[in-house]
């Protein structure tokens, strides 16, 4: 026993002095080379504890995080997970990892898009914009899977005395929002250059895509095998319960998971409770008034206030699909780039009580879809959200005559 904690000792030692070279300025080939001829893999627990001694020894918050990257690639590919323990299908750390899957794909459309970056003619200009423009609204969903990070797992890591590595993360989260931020305005630009569009994927652009990608290296060799020792079931069935409140990312989870012996229903997965739900002219169950908004006859989408998607109904013949992973993503990015203004007059309008709805039809595919924008009012006048209703109307155009209850056998 005493070999073993003496030989963790040594490692977390020979570590903390790598780690230390690098912030003294060593290369970071030179540090990498050091790590694998001394110390071999590094178990994951090993790194943590590292971490944390050196936040409390007085090394400097904002130092850690300014080499954070740095350490990620030297430590990359050498973290020992043989200890970590499994993650069951459908389990929060599951949706997690197959969220950075989804991201991942997003990363090597985005990395593919910005190679051509200094290659385009001005008619290929546009094209890349629009390509650029869809990958990067993709790729800023990774906020809802930051938020549950810091909202729903840090806590039970801080409890368990691990402060500074979520401090660090939390960090590292904030910088990669202003960069994809950053990288959505200027793809935004109205008039924006070749020469502005490569000079931005330098600065920009390139920096948020691999800020993304290293965030989900430090997730799946360190933070998750972390928290798969720190959290037991009962945590993790919180976790799952609270979860679809701030929604998922580029990825809707098939079932709802649950720790053995114990069920989770898509209600329950929400922490919803018997009873009733009372409104001024009567009174729903959960079940019932889930069950009336998924058979309206009609497609029914709302954003709140804060422009963000919170709810859709899911009637067995939709119009427009949807997944569970638009909820809590702003309205904007769920929209062809091109329609974007539109989408904002109409958010603008609302809000400023100028306007309180906004049809529209097309057809598609040889039917004729209405699709209305309604503002959303309190009864003092306070602007709620927008409900975007939509509904086939090729069965109804085509009625004549008269269908009366008398004539139903």
């Amino acid at each position: 026993m005493s070999q073993a904690i003496n030989n963790s000792e040594v490692r977390q030692a020979g570590l903390k002095e790598l780690i230390l070279q690098l912030h003294a300025g060593e290369a970071q080939d030179a540090v990498r080379q050091e790590l694998i001829r001394t110390l071999g893999a590094i178990p994951y627990g090993d790194v943590v504890q590292v971490e944390q001694e050196l936040l409390a020894e007085g090394l400097p918050q904002e130092e850690i995080i300014k080499l954070c990257d740095v350490h990620s690639a030297v430590l990359e590919g050498r973290v020992d997970l043989s200890g970590a323990k499994s993650i069951p299908t459908g389990h929060p750390a599951d949706v997690l990892t197959q969220e950075n899957a989804a991201l991942s794909a997003v990363i090597n459309e985005a990395n593919s898009q910005l190679a051509t970056v200094g290659t385009l003619n001005p008619a290929g200009l546009q094209a890349a914009l629009l390509d650029l423009t869809t990958s990067f609204n993709r790729l800023i969903d990774v906020d809802k899977h930051y938020l549950r990070k810091e909202y729903l797992l840090f806590p039970y890591l801080e409890q368990a005395g691990v402060t500074g590595p979520p401090k660090v993360m939390w960090a590292k989260h904030d910088e990669i929002r202003d960069l994809l931020k950053g990288s959505l305005e200027v793809l935004r630009t109205p008039g924006i250059s070749q020469e502005e569009l490569q000079a931005s994927a330098e600065m920009v652009l390139r920096p948020a895509v691999q800020g993304v990608k290293e965030m989900i290296v430090k997730e799946e060799e360190i933070l998750f095998p972390m928290l798969m020792d720190t959290l037991s079931d009962a945590d993790w069935f919180e976790v799952q319960k609270q979860s679809l409140e701030i929604g998922y990312c580029l990825y809707d989870p098939p079932v709802a998971w649950a720790p053995p012996g114990m069920k989770a229903t898509g209600l329950e997965a929400i922490g919803q409770h018997e009873g009733r739900i009372q409104l001024t002219t009567g009174s729903f169950s959960l079940q019932e008034i889930e069950a009336i908004l998924n058979t309206l006859p009609v497609d029914i989408t709302f954003v709140g206030s804060d422009d963000k998607v919170k709810y859709f109904s899911r009637s067995s013949d939709r119009i427009f699909q949807r997944n569970r992973a638009i909820i809590g993503r702003d309205v904007r990015n769920c929209h062809p780039p091109a329609s974007v203004h539109v989408v904002e007059k109409i958010l603008d309008d609302f809000r400023s009580g100028r306007q309180s709805r906004a049809p529209f039809w097309i057809n598609m595919h040889g039917r004729m879809i209405h699709i209305e924008y309604f503002a959303l009012r309190s009864e003092e006048g306070e602007y709620l959200g927008t409900l975007e209703v939509s509904q086939d109307l090729t069965g109804y155009r085509a009625l004549e005559g008269e269908q009366r209850i008398l004539s139903y056998v």
